[in-house]
């Protein structure tokens, strides 16, 4: 059982960034942790990690082998918490991943009702901007807004979402609303981009099911959805956002969709688990609760 407890430390270390943040997460002595990473490099002949006196990084190896040792701790807690029962009654914890803005909007309020219902069980969020591999991330669940391919995960339908377009009721007063994808060449926008370079064309559906590309003028481009829409409802533009992101707004009437005849088809929303082997009660039942709560969300419709 050592190589696991050696396992459980150097996945600490990984995740905390150092051995003393692992220690104190481990409620080990410092030393106690390096003698730990010592052994399991000594026992695997290669190395894990890369130490200075101001940081620890993974080697290569030790980013392929921190995946593999993730997977195996899950499998392992999977195996503990069916012989304690944990496939009849919710407990242990909880992974879960989910976009940011789609997470702090609607996942964060499902998992603070669920973990109030549900005591024996603790969660580990992560809300990012990325596809989460679950399984070499140590996660049980995410919410995918994507059209899936084919593969090993389970996945349960909670609604769909789509791209909108959006400005304010003062700045289409000011410069008009555009009624063809090809008027949006005569108006302001906001662009947003999690990368440095940016296509400033939108992708348009004409109602003969062909595609229009529309060159609005970007007039300034940002990396934050949330303050592209900000700077949309203050009038400084059109900004192109997913429809859940801009629902809250429209509502109060901050915003305005416009072009809805042209937009494109809509996005599939879907909460996906690994499959291929029973899934804990923490994971179904989870699952269930948050299917039940976002399909209810007018917001995935």
């Amino acid at each position: 059982m050592s190589e696991l407890v050696h396992l459980r430390v150097f996945v600490a270390v990984a995740e905390a960034g150092g051995f003393a943040p692992a220690a104190r997460r481990l409620r080990l002595s410092p030393p106690a942790v390096t003698r730990a990473i010592a052994a399991l490099e000594q026992h695997l002949g290669a190395r894990l990690l890369h130490r200075t006196t101001r940081s620890v990084r993974l080697t290569d190896v030790g980013e392929r082998f921190l995946a593999d040792s993730r997977r195996i701790l899950m499998e392992l807690e999977e195996a503990e918490a069916a012989a304690r029962g944990a496939h009849v009654e919710p407990q242990g914890l909880l992974s879960i991943t989910a976009s940011m803005m789609f997470g702090r909007l609607h996942v964060a309020p499902i998992l603070l009702d669920f973990l109030a219902a549900h005591p024996k069980v603790n969660a580990r969020a992560l809300f990012v901007d990325r596809i989460v591999h679950l399984m070499d991330e140590g996660f049980d669940v995410a919410v995918r807004i994507a059209r899936l391919p084919d593969s090993s995960l389970t996945a349960v339908p909670v609604g769909s979402v789509r791209p909108v377009i959006v400005a304010s009721p003062d700045y289409l007063a000011a410069h008009g609303t555009p009624q063809t994808p090809a008027d949006l060449a005569g108006h302001r926008a906001i662009g947003f981009s999690q990368v440095g370079a940016y296509d400033a064309s939108w992708v348009m559906r004409l109602p003969d099911g062909s595609s229009y590309t529309a060159k609005p003028r970007i007039q300034w481009v940002v990396n934050d959805g949330e303050v592209a829409i900000t700077a949309a409802a203050a009038g400084h533009g059109l900004a192109r956002a997913i429809s859940y992101q801009v629902a809250e707004p429209i509502a109060a009437g901050r915003l305005c969709r416009v072009l809805q005849a042209y937009e494109p088809p809509p996005i599939p929303v879907q909460l996906v688990y690994p499959a291929g082997r029973k899934a804990a009660a923490k994971v179904r039942t989870f699952v269930d609760f948050a299917a039940e709560r976002l399909r209810a969300e007018p917001a995935l419709h």
